[in-house]
């Protein structure tokens, strides 16, 4: 960012608020566009989804659960061999995709409850700023069978579910495309560094009751 260049990241921004902060702070002082890569907000369906569903609104409560099996026997995934992932576990890893969904649709967070589960899963149970709950389980440390991703919303409207999605290239191709407009125009993208450090300072308090501290 000082360097005057624009930033795609991954997600998380950053494993405290002070480094996601700084970050942020940079971004904001050179003037430098930026998009978070949440795979969600930019795969084709799962984007369109949210964009509907937070149209929609009078949206009751939500639950999101977001459970891999990275260290099962037998498992191969490439993600199991990242060392950040088995010491920070899946509240790290996957709470972003998870807010990155349940916030645009019901609004940011005012109240924040944690809890650890078996292994690496964690519990949250979220207020929103539409007065809708929300509650989310996060885990990397599953058994096999258990595994899965689902994101369901309950209403006025009925029930809602978050379409499937293929792979993270086109919604990768998507972020880029979306960094671009982001430079050209002037405007922020809702998922820039800013949203990230929100991630963060929400997944940190979650962390800090869960554990104790």
């Amino acid at each position: 960012a000082a360097a005057g260049c624009h930033l795609i990241l991954d997600k998380p921004v950053a494993t405290t608020v002070a480094g996601a902060r700084e970050v942020a702070e940079a971004a904001e002082q050179a003037r430098v566009a930026s998009v978070v890569f949440c795979t969600l907000r930019f795969a084709p369906r799962p984007a369109a989804w949210i964009a509907e569903q937070a149209a929609r609104g009078d949206w009751f409560t939500a639950r999101a659960e977001w459970i891999a099996a990275l260290w099962a026997p037998g498992t191969d995934s490439d993600y199991a061999a990242s060392p950040w992932r088995r010491e920070r576990g899946g509240l790290w890893d996957v709470g972003p995709h998870a807010l990155s969904v349940l916030l645009p649709v019901l609004g940011d967070v005012t109240e924040l409850t944690a809890a650890r589960g078996p292994a690496d899963a964690h519990h949250l149970v979220l207020r929103h700023t539409s007065g809708a709950s929300s509650t989310v389980t996060l885990a990397l440390g599953a058994p096999v069978a258990a595994a899965g991703v689902e994101v369901v919303l309950r209403g006025e409207h009925g029930v809602a579910e978050l379409p499937r999605w293929d792979g993270a290239v086109d919604a990768f191709a998507a972020a880029v495309d979306a960094l671009i407009t982001s430079v050209r125009t002037g405007d922020p993208h809702p998922c820039d560094v800013r949203f990230g450090l929100r991630l963060t300072e929400l997944l940190a308090e979650a962390e800090a009751q869960a554990h104790g501290a």
